[in-house]
């Protein structure tokens, strides 16, 4: 009679099973995944400050008015009144359409320095420039709690990329 084997005694690995990483292996997924994060959030602030420099640094740019007179192919155009030193009056400028631009209102805005394109300004424009960081950040969270193993830090960029896009949208 043979003697029962202890349940131990046949380990082996399945199939499915992957090997361990390793430390190579571990720090070669959190450089890449750390780049990638990084790459997201560099492309949100850069998509964010085209709008937004103009928003921010506003000193010594045309400031005024817009009432918004009809919107069509993604665009507003309006007539511009200037409220700063310097700035004068236009028949026509254009202001990207946005959810919360509306025909016949009127709206705080900045002037981009040697074109008839204007941005919004004041709390709502300036929120509304760093929607797409935002939207950065809340892509970035997944990756950094998902491919970086950081929950806390995923769960943070997320709050604060919900934070930053709501406020927007409350403003607009």
């Amino acid at each position: 009679m043979i003697p029962p084997m202890p349940a131990n005694a046949h380990r082996h690995r399945s199939a499915s099973a992957s090997p361990p990483l390793g430390r190579v292996g571990v720090f070669g997924r959190f450089a890449v995944m750390g780049t990638v994060a990084a790459l997201i959030l560099i492309a949100g602030v850069w998509a964010s400050w085209g709008t937004a420099q103009h928003v921010m640094l506003s000193k010594g740019r045309e400031q005024g008015t817009m009432t918004v007179s009809g919107c069509a192919d993604g665009v507003c155009t309006g007539s511009y009144r200037p409220v700063s030193v310097g700035s004068t009056a236009r028949g026509r400028v254009v202001l990207a359409q946005s959810v919360g631009v509306s025909e016949g209102e009127t709206y705080a805005v900045v002037v981009k320095p040697g074109s008839r394109d204007v941005v919004r300004s004041g709390p709502a424009g300036l929120l509304y420039a760093w929607v797409p960081l935002g939207g950065a950040l809340l892509l970035a969270s997944v990756v950094v709690a998902g491919g970086l193993g950081l929950t806390r830090a995923g769960w943070a960029l997320a709050g604060c990329g919900l934070a930053l896009v709501t406020a927007a949208w409350v403003a607009l």
